[in-house]
Formats: structure tokens, sequence, C-alpha cells
């Protein structure tokens, strides 16, 4: 019996507002949060096997920055007309050794600690090098409200899949949400900027599993 993963990960923006007394808290206090849970799911019963912190780093809220002013900051690397469209794993989220201990992302990450291939020939990917896709589109994108802040929409869901016939053989123990210029055009060539990187013990990938992964980014 085949079976699915489903990956649920949550990104909690905090405090909105840049006054003296919010610089001077730490900055786990101030900085977006984030929590994933993750799902084993099968035809008849779906199993949480845990729940966990995820990050948005520092890059992605630099290109947040530029994104609600449309206007360039040269310091940095990320263009203000880029958007969040691209998805991609990796096998660099435990530690050495342990495949079911992760290290916790950090506020300073850019990218995917060992990028793992998705797909060898699907066009609709991105980032081609190396004879594979290493970058998958967003597979959907869905605005919803938010019922504790007054059926706001304040909540963006996306979702990202790991299908049967990619990566078999991987053993994938983080996930990264990107952003490009020009968004999900095939054969993209990039570059990509990480906007999210979340961590977890490792799940090995064989082509009788798929992989869901949700992500639920709150404003």
């Amino acid at each position: 019996m085949s079976k699915n993963k489903k990956i649920v990960a949550k990104d909690f923006y905090g405090d909105n507002c840049l006054a003296d007394n919010i610089l001077k808290q730490d900055s786990d206090k101030r900085n977006p949060q984030g929590w994933v849970e993750i799902y084993e799911i099968d035809e008849n019963e779906n199993e949480k096997l845990l729940g966990k912190h995820n990050l948005v780093v520092y890059q992605g809220r630099e290109l947040l920055a530029q994104r609600l002013f449309n206007y360039s900051n040269s310091q940095v690397d990320t263009d203000p007309n880029e958007y969040i469209a691209w998805f991609g794993i990796g096998s660099g989220g435990v530690n050495v050794g342990d495949p079911f201990n992760p290290s916790p992302p950090i506020a300073t990450d850019t990218d995917i600690y060992n990028e793992l291939p998705i797909n060898a020939i699907d066009s609709t990917c991105g980032d081609f090098h190396d004879g594979f896709y290493f970058k998958k589109p967003i597979e959907s994108i869905d605005f919803q409200q938010d019922t504790y802040n007054n059926n706001s929409w304040l909540i963006v869901k996306t979702v990202s899949r790991v299908s049967l016939g990619d990566s078999n053989g991987s053993h994938i123990s983080e996930a990264g949400l990107f952003s490009s210029l020009n968004g999900p055009v095939p054969n993209h060539p990039g570059p990509f900027h990480m906007f999210s990187r979340v961590t977890f013990p490792t799940v090995v990938k064989v082509d009788t599993r798929q992989l869901l992964f949700i992500w639920f980014i709150y404003f």
C-alpha cells in the first residue's frame, strides 16, 4: 500500500511595528516565526509524526521590505520585482551521523544546505544543472481568512509536491521556498533566492510515496 507524506509548514509573522521598544527586544521575539507539522497519510488514516519550527530567513524579509514599497535596495541580492514561486529540497537538515536529529534553520541561511535533484525531464521545473532540475514550481496558492483577526484575509496557503517520480532514493531533511524574477517560467535558470527554510527528521523518498509541503504564511 502506497503512502503519502504531508508536510505542513506555517510561518507566523510577529509584530509589524518597528518602534524603539520593539527594536530593543530579542530578535527571536520580533522576527517571523514558523511551525511545521508532518503527517503520514494513507487511504485509511492520517498520522501526525511531529510538529516543529521553521523560519523566514533574513533574505526573505529583505525581499518583503522591497516589495512593500516597490523600491530597490542596492545593498541586498534580491530584486523588488521578484516573488515567491519555487520550492526546493535537500538532505542537509540533519546532523551528520544522526538522520533523525535536525539542525534548526538560522536567519542567515540563504540556500538549501545540500540540495537534491527533483526531476531530470520535467521542463516545468527550473534550476537545471548536472542533468537535473533542482527547483519545482509551487503547485497552488490560496488566500484564506484569519478567524483570529476579524476574518481578515491575512493567510496565504501554498502547496508544493514531490511527486511519485521525483527524487526517488533521496534522503530528504530540509525544504525551502524561493523567489525569482518572472516567476515559475519553465526551464527558469534563476537566480533563485531563499525566502523560508524548514528542517525535519530524514524522510526516505521512494516511488510509492509522494510528499506534500503545505506552507501557511501569516501576515
